[in-house]
């Protein structure tokens, strides 16, 4: 019996060394530190759906000095998650960057301005300093900015831009007139900071018609005419829109697994991923062409791209991966 025992014990231990060299390892690279900001990645991972794909994942988490961008250039991921200006921009510049699934159909960036201060409205911005963020944070702003004719090297006709740091310090300390923020994040921060949104201006880019593409996915063009690899992104895709919808029906639990990951105050992480599902939306990751022209235009007008953007996204992943 006892060798029986043994036999069963290494058999098995077999078969999962075995299926854990079978899965196909794939590294995704994201644009920020690990919060709800991601928690369709985090979620499919904890919950297994990658494994029930075949799929062995690894997931990076950005930071203030990891541009995505170079990282999947250098050999460092197989896919990434960033804003389509920073895609778009890169693959203008010769990175071959192709859009594979579009999770966020809205974005979620704001402009917010304290009521007491000085702006009220556009029409306020003129010899202002304005916050934004930088590391391709800034193009949804500078479109805007070129959209109603505003310079932004300063002056009195023009803005003055503050580069932003990660945070909503600039406002709390008056070095801005209005600070960038998310709708999941930092326009929380300022609420927890005890400004209360009836003390608070909000230039929404959605609601203004301003709103470039947000976090979606995105792979070297060239290594999709390798069909292993397509039918491993659609394999990636699927489970991760699957971990998208799981995180969205169950905020609470995503919250939960974010911390579990290394992320920060669990309170604040349920509520920013109830904030993100509104921007998922139906969480089936398929992009829409509407959305990917307007981006394309905004850059190309204010000269970020130097030629029209086409070919920056396939349908083909989302196609196959969620019907």
């Amino acid at each position: 019996m006892k060798k029986l025992m043994v036999s069963m014990l290494a058999g098995a231990m077999s078969l999962a060394a075995f299926q854990a060299l079978a899965a196909d390892k794939v590294t995704l690279q994201l644009k920020w530190v690990t919060q709800a900001q991601f928690a369709g990645y985090y979620v499919a991972k904890d919950k297994g759906f990658y494994e029930e794909e075949g799929l062995d994942v690894e997931i990076k988490p950005g930071g203030p000095d990891i541009a995505p961008e170079q990282v999947i250039a250098g050999g460092g991921a197989d896919v990434i998650v960033t804003w389509m200006a920073a895609g778009l921009a890169a693959r203008d510049k010769g990175v071959g960057l192709i859009n594979i699934a579009q999770p966020y159909k809205k974005a979620g960036m704001e402009l917010v301005c304290p009521k007491d201060g000085p702006v009220k409205s556009e029409a306020d911005f003129k010899g202002k300093t304005l916050g934004v963020w930088f590391f391709g944070n800034e193009y949804p702003f500078y479109a805007w900015m070129n959209k109603i004719g505003l310079p932004t090297e300063g002056g009195p006709d023009g803005v003055t831009v503050l580069k932003q740091s990660f945070d909503v310090q600039p406002l709390i300390q008056k070095q801005a007139d209005c600070i960038s923020v998310m709708t999941y994040n930092e326009y929380w921060q300022l609420i927890d900071a005890g400004y209360k949104p009836e003390d608070l201006i909000v230039f929404n880019y959605t609601e203004m018609g301003n709103d470039l593409l947000e976090d979606g996915l995105y792979v070297l063009e060239d290594k999709l005419k390798d069909p292993a690899f397509e039918e491993k992104m659609v394999k990636f895709v699927r489970a991760s829109m699957k971990g998208w919808k799981y995180a969205s029906e169950n905020p609470d639990e995503a919250g939960e697994i974010i911390i579990e990951n290394g992320g920060q105050d669990e309170n604040h992480q349920k509520r920013m991923m109830g904030e993100v599902a509104k921007l998922i939306d139906n969480a089936d990751g398929k992009l829409i062409p509407a959305a990917y022209d307007r981006t394309a235009k905004a850059l190309l007008d204010q000269k970020i791209i130097s030629k029209p953007a086409e070919g920056g996204y396939t349908t083909v992943i989302t196609d196959k991966a969620v019907p």
